[in-house]
């Protein structure tokens, strides 16, 4: 079987969103939480080091994928002509199971009615039949994703398969390789602590702030999107965390 995937360059990622934005459009997709790409957006660290995380999340083919051996309608399958795992929609039943089951949050659904049936990104199989790459690859501005036979993604930008804040790939093997981004670092050196002292005063003005710690201990729940979460517990949930690519 050939295993065809992914390649994330997250140090060239934006988050413009075209990627989401052409997958639905392909895939005719109306508004709402039928997203089989999602982009999304969370803030981690404090002042001087704080960092806007841009992470794209498809279905990644797993060579391993959990979701294949825990529908009890075998619903879903592997196909051996790109590795590509996908849906037989007249067998889904809405369990949910596979949601359950993938760490990616992969499966995704209409609304939070019951039985209504599992979809999700299908490598775009039928653009592959034509011999065009998949449309978020294609779509990318700034050419952080790349599609092909896995083993010729390896050789070409190497085996790395897990990213910062998602889930193990040893769990099931993704078909994705992925780039991270470079470290953060002060392009121009300054002395932070000195920075917020200033920024504090603002004679004669009261002061914004009454100790540095108030800026650089930020409590949980401050900020909105302080983390990745990919797993989500309905469908206003998941359009709460991906809000950037549509109201």
């Amino acid at each position: 079987m050939t295993q065809c995937g992914f390649f994330f360059d997250q140090s060239r990622c934006s988050g413009c969103q075209a990627c989401a934005v052409a997958c639905k459009s392909w895939n005719g997709l109306p508004p709402g939480p039928l997203k089989y790409l999602k982009i999304y957006e969370y803030e981690k660290g404090h002042f001087p080091a704080v960092r806007i995380h841009f992470q794209w999340v498809p279905c990644y083919h797993c060579e391993q994928p959990a979701c294949v051996g825990s529908c009890p309608r075998q619903a879903i399958r592997k196909e051996d002509k790109y590795g590509a795992v996908l849906i037989d929609s007249e067998k889904c039943d809405g369990c949910r199971i596979c949601y359950d089951y993938c760490p990616y949050g992969a499966p995704v659904f209409e609304s939070d009615e019951i039985g209504v049936k599992a979809r999700k990104c299908t490598m775009c199989f039928d653009r592959l039949e034509m011999g065009e790459k998949p449309i978020c690859v294609m779509t990318c501005p700034d050419r952080a994703l790349d599609f092909g036979p896995l083993d010729q993604l390896v050789a070409r930008y190497g085996n790395r398969r897990d990213l910062e804040d998602l889930p193990s790939s040893q769990t099931t093997a993704p078909a994705v390789i992925f780039k991270p981004h470079a470290a953060k670092r002060l392009l121009v050196p300054y002395d932070a602590e000195k920075a917020l002292k200033l920024m504090m005063r603002r004679d004669p003005l009261p002061p914004v702030f009454n100790s540095p710690r108030e800026v650089t201990e930020i409590p949980p729940g401050m900020v909105g999107r302080s983390g990745l979460v990919i797993k989500h517990k309905s469908a206003a949930d998941l359009m709460r965390h991906t809000r950037n690519d549509e109201g």
